[in-house]
């Protein structure tokens, strides 16, 4: 176990994370000149195209210093805040960190959060200044910022370059030299800790695992602590570019187990693997259950595809523990699921997700977050779904999630990111300048308010300076109301909102204009109507396509024009009737993009 350290890397967004991972490959020659390519740990299409790690993932390496071998397990994770979840499963799996710092931005909001949950884990960090080829690098203010962060000293700090490959060799020896063993006893019961999981068609299930105490053989009869079920070690190894098989594997270890699991629902990220013939009886205290921020609706769009959506799902979940979901229907849409996700993005990746390794054409309904309603009984109930309130005469009082939201940036932005924070509901808690012309600003605000778009305006204010952070503070009360969108008299609940009284006329009124340029005409005219309970509050039409009847009466008595007016617009009103209104799938995504 002397010969094996576990380390991960942690950084904000773009901070170079998959780079450094790349060059640790190719200098440790895990990976062959042929089979390299740019961010090779990120191995789903979606994460090349738009550059970002969404999976933490995990590889080996082997390293030779000072004449002995040593084995490192890497695991590479994302930087954006909501894939914060994949970073404390690899930070619970490890015993020190690599934090990563861009030379050119300095210190930003996702570093400081990764940070302290390693701190939290009682990891070793070793601060590595990145980018410093960049003709913009800034070391010398940047290496005060780590200094006052991590209470480090100055020539702890490694210069590297991730892209000319500068100083990384350094960063290898400080792995051995500064990052502890992993602790634990090769003879006491097997204990490992599943931190991730992925689904095979073939195979059945593959989990990925850390082993703390004992050891495993291939063929061994193993069991899960939280279901108690047993299975065999059919193969089980560790994790090179490609899985390589081992007959055994011991304390300090990070591998995988094949035992043939076809359901998804045995296998929980976060559960301990035990022996079956000297079981230990206690798990791995590893995670906490993931609090999901935003619920959406994901309905199918052809209603005999819900079962298959069902399987999707819960093999995507084993690949992405953060996602919950549970079956509901709605009167518009049929039967789907109301999910929760992390935040916005992660509701774009799983959409994405869903269509390109399952093949699934899926409905996403209007996000939000949860609330808890108190009735005039002072019952409290929580509701995901507009369409779940109670009876208006019923509510004493909604109340919604708040959350902290830290925003660090430069000086000259801090007036136009308050005006925005203040937009949104925001009240200033406090402002403290971390140098001369950095400061970071924290605010309280309701989550509903950040969910849509904050982020982007916020890119898009400070010129993409500002970083951004947030965790979950309380729920308070606030004046909510649930706006209602009918057409032609009907309601259509899944375009339903529960929105702050100030913003529901706008909201209402946008709402209405958007939805008149998306859904096609009819023969018959539709009302688009926004209403709040049974008050309107804005209407659009939009117009029938006409058919011109009288074309062919031409010259005679204005009486024979009107005779075929009068029946066409019998017919109209008969149409409209029983004609319904398909909303088009864009209907439902541009609430999102509303602005």
């Amino acid at each position: 176990m002397d010969h094996i350290r576990n380390f991960c890397i942690i950084a904000h967004i773009d901070h170079g994370k998959s780079t450094l991972a790349d060059r640790l490959l190719e200098s440790t020659n895990t990976i062959s000149a042929r089979d390299f390519q740019e961010q090779v740990l990120d191995n789903m299409d979606l994460e090349r195209e738009r550059g970002i790690t969404i999976k933490s993932h995990a590889i080996q390496m082997e390293y030779q210093s000072g004449g002995k071998d040593y084995i490192l397990n890497l695991i590479d994770t994302p930087g954006h805040v909501d894939f914060s979840y994949e970073v404390s499963r690899a930070i619970a799996a490890c015993e020190g960190a690599l934090l990563v710092i861009d030379a050119t931005q300095g210190i930003q909001a996702q570093t400081i959060s990764n940070l302290y949950m390693a701190i939290e884990h009682d990891l070793e960090i070793i601060p590595v200044l990145n980018k410093m080829d960049m003709p913009s690098a800034m070391p010398d203010e940047v290496k005060d910022q780590i200094v006052d962060l991590v209470g480090c000293d100055r020539e702890e700090i490694i210069e590297a370059s991730a892209k000319t490959g500068l100083g990384i060799d350094v960063i290898l020896e400080a792995i051995i030299n500064r990052i502890h063993p992993p602790k634990g006893d090769t003879s006491a019961p097997l204990q490992a800790l599943i931190f991730d999981s992925v689904f095979n068609s073939f195979r059945g299930i593959v989990a990925y695992f850390r082993i703390f105490n004992g050891s495993i053989s291939k063929g061994e009869r193993v069991k899960f602590i939280s279901t108690g079920m047993g299975y065999d070690a059919d193969e089980i190894g560790v994790l090179k570019l490609k899985q390589v098989p081992r007959k055994h594997l011991s304390a300090g270890d990070v591998g995988y187990i094949i035992s043939g699991i076809k359901e998804s629902t045995e296998v929980k990220v976060g559960d301990t693997i035990t022996s079956v013939s000297n079981p230990s009886n206690t798990g791995i205290e590893g995670f906490k259950d993931v609090k999901p921020m935003v619920f959406a609706g994901i309905y199918p769009v052809d209603a005999d595809d819900y079962e298959d959506l069902r399987s999707s799902i819960e093999k995507l979940r084993l690949n992405d523990a953060s996602l919950s979901f549970e079956p509901e229907s709605s009167a518009a849409l049929g039967f789907g699921f109301r999910c929760g996700f992390l935040g916005l993005l992660h509701m774009e990746i799983i959409q994405e997700r869903l269509d390109r390794e399952f093949d699934m054409d899926v409905i996403t309904t209007v996000p939000n977050v949860s609330y808890k309603v108190v009735t005039n009984r002072g019952e409290i109930t929580e509701v995901h779904n507009p369409s779940g309130l109670p009876p208006a005469t019923n509510i004493d009082h909604i109340q919604e999630p708040y959350i902290i939201a830290q925003v660090i940036t430069k000086s000259e932005y801090v007036g136009s990111i308050m005006n925005l924070c203040i937009d949104k509901r925001g009240v200033l808690k406090n402002q403290i300048y971390l140098t001369s012309d950095r400061v970071e600003i924290s605010f309280e605000m309701p989550l509903a308010e950040i969910v849509f778009d904050f982020y982007d305006k916020l890119k898009s204010i400070s010129r993409g300076y500002a970083s951004f952070d947030y965790f979950y503070s309380d729920y308070k009360k606030a004046d909510l109301v649930r706006l209602d969108i009918l057409l032609n008299g009907e309601m259509v609940d899944a375009l339903s909102t529960l929105i702050y009284r100030g913003n529901a006329y706008d909201f209402g009124r946008r709402m209405c204009t958007k939805l008149k340029e998306l859904i096609p005409r009819q023969q018959f005219e539709i009302a688009i109507q926004a209403a709040i309970g049974a008050k309107i509050i804005a209407r659009e039409t939009v117009k029938a396509v006409r058919k011109d009847v009288t074309a062919k009466c031409y010259g005679g008595d204005i009486t024979r024009k009107r005779k075929l007016l009068e029946k066409q617009k019998k017919g109209k009103k008969r149409m409209r009737q029983v004609g319904n209104v398909e909303v088009p799938q864009q209907a439902f995504l541009a609430v999102l993009k509303l602005d």
